[in-house]
Order: C-alpha cells, then structure tokens, then sequence
C-alpha cells in the first residue's frame, strides 16, 4: 500500500471518496490500522489520557510526542502519520512552533503536524510552520487544549452565534495555509455548512456525515479506555473486556498451579543431558 499524500486526500474529496483517520500511540496498534487500511493515522495528545494515564492532555510534552510518533512510523509506515503538537508546545512564538513543528518531522518521521484553535494567534502560527515547508491541519471546535475557555469537555457550535464563530474559524485556519481541518464536538449542521464551503478536506470527530472523513480515538471505538465514551463514538468491540477475561483467567491459573503445563509451555531436554546435569549437580 502507498502512503497517501496531500494530493490523494484532495483527489479523494474531488471523487466524493471518504478519508478514514484514526489516533494510534503504539508500534502494535499502527501496525494492525496499516493492515485494515486506514489513510490517516493521528498520534494525538489524547495519549496523555488514553495511555499514559492522565485526567487531560495538558501534561503531555514533546518528549512524549515524539517517543509515541516514532513507535507508530515504525508500526505504519505507509500510512500518512500525523503528530499532534502539544500544549504549550506552539503558544509562545512563530519560533517555537516552527521548531516543535520540526521535531515530528525530522525525528518521528511524521507527515504533517495538527495544532488548536482558529483565533488570529494560531492563524499565524499555521502560516509560519507552513511557510517552514512543513504541512498543518487545524483543529477547531471542541478543542480539549482550550478547556479553560470553552467551559470543558462539551460540544460547541450550538447556538447560532456560536456556530457562526467556528465557520470563520475554519475560514481563518484554511486562508493561514492549513492543509486540513479536523472540526470536533459540533451539530451536523454545522459540520455540513464548514465543510460545503471549505477548499480543503474537513475530517470531523463528532462533527456529523457531512464531512469528507472521520476520526475516532481507536481506544474509544474498541472498548478499551472505559473512564467515559463520548456520545459521537460507535463502539465497534470491546476489547477491554476480553482482556480483562484474560488476565483474570491467567491469575486464576498461576495461582492455582494450572500454569504452565511443562510438557506444553517449557522446553524439553534430552534424557541423556537431564542425567549428566542432575551427576553434575551431585558432586
């Protein structure tokens, strides 16, 4: 399979074929979405909560970042990679986004970055990193980094006014020079209105059919991280249970001495070598 690049999604779009995008975090997890066929992997900061175990993805640093990134270029790679930049890790200046841009880039081996919000700050931040030679998708909406600002983790865009701002939002991200919108956590009619008047593809989490393609949080969608499910994820299996079934079955064994069973789970020795060693052991 060939790694899709910018002008497969844009061919995609024009022919009205659907973009599927998932998160991935791990060599295992990138490895099995290049082997179902996904076209976009994104190794979001979501990971803070998802594997390292954090109430949000405020902690996350780059370090994290590009640790997680690397492992998914290795599990995939022919799939476009995207690394999602952190908080705190493009707010302070065009220099420093440029630069964290860079790391995914040169270090995770990552195709594109994503970064938050659509405010004339971020605006110009999407134009420097772009301008480096390096492409970015926006990300407006629900965005989890600005919590603080849009009253947590809630859908946006459902008054008038309030869908009105995420429309020239968009407007603001794709005229800045992103290559991509992921729009989350808004009414379908909102997804419909930004996505019929974009020049760009718009990928939505939660943001209704409309768009050109889908995201979900692969630990959503499969069962495995249970400390909530937003209301837009299709559980497609629940892994988390079957493991659990697992470990507990494993426990149960060792426990009781049922495991392992050395004429199925050791190695065997040759008689011959078994005497010799016990002689050995004698004197």
């Amino acid at each position: 399979m060939a790694k899709k690049t910018i002008n497969d999604f844009n061919q995609m779009v024009d022919n009205g074929e659907k973009i599927v995008y998932l998160t991935a975090y791990d060599y295992l997890t990138a490895k099995m979405e290049e082997k179902a066929g996904v076209d976009m992997i994104l190794v979001g900061d979501s990971l803070g909560m998802v594997s390292l175990g954090y109430d949000t993805t405020f902690p996350v640093t780059m370090d994290d970042m590009i640790r997680h990134c690397s492992a998914v270029r290795r599990g995939a790679p022919n799939t476009f990679i995207v690394g999602d930049m952190p908080y705190m890790s493009y707010q302070t200046s065009n220099e420093q986004a440029i630069a964290n841009a860079g790391r995914f880039i040169k270090e995770a081996g990552a195709d594109c970055i994503k970064l938050e919000g659509g405010g004339p700050m971020i605006a110009e931040r999407i134009k420097a990193i772009q301008q480096a030679g390096i492409l970015v998708m926006g990300h407006i909406g629900l965005t989890p980094q600005l919590m603080g600002q849009i009253g947590g983790y809630r859908a946006q865009g459902r008054s008038s006014a309030a869908a009105m701002k995420i429309v020239n939002e968009a407007k603001a991200v794709e005229a800045a020079g992103a290559f991509s919108i992921l729009v989350e956590g808004i009414p379908t009619a909102v997804g419909k209105a930004i996505t019929e008047r974009a020049g760009i593809p718009i990928l939505g989490i939660g943001a209704g059919s409309y768009t050109h393609g889908q995201l979900l949080i692969y630990a959503d969608m499969v069962g495995l991280y249970d400390n909530f499910t937003p209301k837009f994820v299709k559980k497609y299996a629940n892994v988390g249970e079957v493991l659990t079934k697992a470990f507990k079955e494993y426990t149960e064994e060792v426990r009781k001495g049922q495991f392992p069973v050395d004429s199925e789970h050791t190695y065997g020795m040759n008689e011959t070598e078994v005497k010799e060693f016990l002689a050995l052991l004698d004197k």
